[in-house]
């Protein structure tokens, strides 16, 4: 494998046949010929982030402005399981830098900094990941599933959820709802 689609957004092409990646845009971790790991980055729970930090008997000022954020569903793969996903200013115990932007984190103590103030200046409460076998995401890369750009910062912290699929299309000029998913005929 001569290229790595780590740290760039996987974008749901219109016709998605997996109901679970309808209309999602995923930030693609690792990409390795062992297969990839990314993060749907626009699919909020109805969970939020005070019953993680309830459930996790981590101490916490319920007036927090993170109390009330959602937590988000990163991929069917171990639903149960927690991660951060965050700028990469700082680093934590099990931070896993992604690209010069991003951080992403699965132990406590981001959680901990998090709620003292010390956390990273921005962030995503995940449960979950998408996961890839070896040369599966290229294949469907090659059946016009997904769309690929860089991963954007922006996209991620600065905007609501639900307009997150268009807005990463758009950001290489592409109107999702012009898409004709029809074979042509000449």
């Amino acid at each position: 494998m001569n290229f790595s689609l780590a740290n760039q957004f996987l974008i749901a092409m219109p016709g998605m046949q997996d109901p679970y990646f309808t209309k999602s845009v995923t930030l693609i971790c690792e990409h390795s010929e062992k297969g990839a790991l990314g993060f749907v980055i626009n699919q909020p729970t109805q969970l939020t982030v005070s019953e993680l930090l309830s459930q996790q008997n981590i101490e916490f000022d319920p007036e927090i402005e993170i109390s009330e954020w959602p937590l988000y569903s990163g991929g069917p793969v171990d639903p149960e399981r927690g991660f951060i996903l965050h700028s990469a200013e700082k680093s934590w115990e099990t931070t896993m830098k992604i690209g010069d932007a991003f951080g992403i984190t699965s132990s406590k103590d981001i959680i901990e900094d998090s709620v003292s103030g010390q956390g990273p200046d921005k962030s995503l409460y995940i449960l979950g990941y998408s996961g890839w076998e070896a040369g599966q995401l290229e294949q469907e890369i090659s059946d016009n599933a997904w769309l690929t750009i860089p991963a954007d910062p922006n996209i991620i912290f600065n905007l609501p959820a639900e307009k997150r699929w268009r807005s990463a299309a758009s950001e290489i000029g592409v109107d999702l709802d012009l898409i004709n998913l029809g074979v042509g005929h000449a």
